[in-house]
């Protein structure tokens, strides 16, 4: 389909939606949806399982974090710039198991910190990446947890949000 261009207004009443069609299959994915209640994207329940995650299904979405029977890898894709994910724990209950935020490379490293409440002593700090190489942050059995990610350009990605349980989260490199 050709790419078409309008000098004035694009009008709709029923909104828009964008679509990505897989090339060898022809399935086509609903991303989010334009309409008079502005942009929106149905959140994403994640697998209890390690996934890749891509642009098309994940990102500008929240994606839900299941209560795990394993630690969970989530790899990120390649970063392009403004490109974003969110994560948050959906359980009932802490965690007994981790998830694992993966940009699959050191070059693509984390930069930023999130905030953490511990549940043992209610004492509150952050974690910190090492800004240079930091490739993975591990979410450990949490209570909660809201993770934010944005591709700051084509190789780094800006990490904040916040985890509450009783074991900090850590930073890593592959």
């Amino acid at each position: 389909m050709a790419n078409t261009s309008f000098s004035g207004p694009v009008r709709s009443q029923n909104g828009f939606e964008t679509i990505s069609v897989n090339s060898s299959t022809g399935a086509v994915t609903v991303g989010p949806a334009f309409s008079s209640s502005g942009v929106v994207a149905a959140p994403v329940s994640l697998a209890d399982a390690n996934a890749s995650l891509t642009a098309a299904v994940n990102a500008g979405r929240i994606n839900i974090v299941p209560n795990g029977t394993q630690d969970n890898t989530y790899t990120l894709p390649t970063p392009v710039a403004g490109l974003m994910f969110t994560f948050v724990y959906g359980g009932g209950a802490a965690d007994a198991t981790d998830f694992i935020i993966n940009t699959g490379s050191n070059t693509n490293y984390f930069i930023g910190g999130v905030a953490f409440n511990d549940t043992d002593d209610g004492a509150a700090s952050v974690v910190f990446s090492d800004g240079n190489s930091n490739s993975k942050l591990q979410v450990n059995v949490p209570a909660a947890a809201q993770i934010n990610v944005l591709a700051i350009n084509g190789t780094n990605w800006q990490v904040w949000g916040s985890v509450t349980g009783a074991t900090a989260p850590t930073f890593a490199d592959q």
